[in-house]
């Protein structure tokens, strides 16, 4: 490794150990991230239980693909509210204008919001998959090695969408803070997370092709109920993948350069 490489890295690496120095000590933050991926599997298993005992086996593996829906699902969720949240802890603290006095480069300020990201969703998702699996008997694993390629493209999204949010911050300020939770939650409809995109209306068909989760649960739901990997779907997602990243990415160099421009990195939040 280079020597600049290196240094590049420990930036990186003091900006993760800053934020995760913040849960040290601070149980309500840990718990935090447990909450809501917790309660979501346990509403929608209790759920899936209710349907499996008075529909027979049909419902049951219906309830199967449910909670695979469920806990991947917050795999995008935390991955893009992780990376949105991280980024507000700095502008909260007050902190944004001094990060970048510093040798600090936009990029590397970008690789430690993904650092902290999945950290933060697998400190979510990894208790509430284990539950899943003692409370119902449901392993998300036993889809098999492509697993890993339905979290990286859900991740992937979610960063996707936490870039566009943060541009959208550094734009509008504090206006648009509220995006970090929600903008997701707008895409749900059409990401067939419980029900195939077959059932969606024309319209919302076609918004629902152009969105990468999507073609994951379709994925997901041919690995569970049938053992079949469906590769076009894969194929799509990290297609889309690609094109919503490189986008998104496209809009936060240009936006970051225009706060740095009007001094927004220092009054932003005030």
């Amino acid at each position: 490794m280079s020597a600049a490489m290196a240094a590049s890295a420990r930036r990186v690496w003091g900006l993760m150990y800053r934020h995760m120095a913040l849960f040290k000590h601070s149980w309500p933050r840990l718990l935090e991230l447990l909450y809501w991926p917790v309660l979501q599997m346990t509403i929608w298993g209790f759920t899936s239980t209710f349907l499996a005992r008075n529909s027979g086996s049909t419902a049951a593996l219906a309830g199967g693909a449910l909670l695979g829906g469920v806990l991947l699902w917050e795999v995008a969720l935390r991955s893009q509210m992780g990376m949105s949240i991280t980024f507000l802890e700095e502008i909260w603290s007050r902190n944004l204008g001094h990060v970048f006095v510093s040798p600090l480069r936009p990029i590397e300020m970008v690789a430690a919001l993904i650092g902290m990201s999945m950290l933060r969703m697998l400190t979510g998702v990894i208790p509430a998959t284990l539950l899943a699996w003692a409370l119902y008997a449901f392993n998300l694993f036993a889809i098999g090695p492509v697993l890993l390629l339905f979290f990286v493209n859900l991740m992937v999204m979610g960063w996707a969408v936490a870039l566009a949010v943060i541009s959208l911050i550094l734009r509008h300020g504090a206006g648009a803070e509220a995006l970090a939770w929600s903008v997701l939650f707008g895409l749900t409809p059409f990401s067939a997370v419980f029900y195939p995109v077959s059932i969606l209306p024309h319209g919302a068909r076609e918004i629902a092709f152009l969105v990468p989760a999507s073609h994951v649960f379709e994925g997901m739901r041919a690995a569970l109920l049938t053992g079949h990997i469906v590769w076009a779907e894969l194929g799509w997602a990290v297609l889309l993948n690609v094109i919503w990243l490189v986008g998104a990415t496209a809009i936060f160099t240009r936006q970051f350069q225009v706060a740095r421009t009007r001094g927004a990195l220092i009054s932003i939040g005030e």
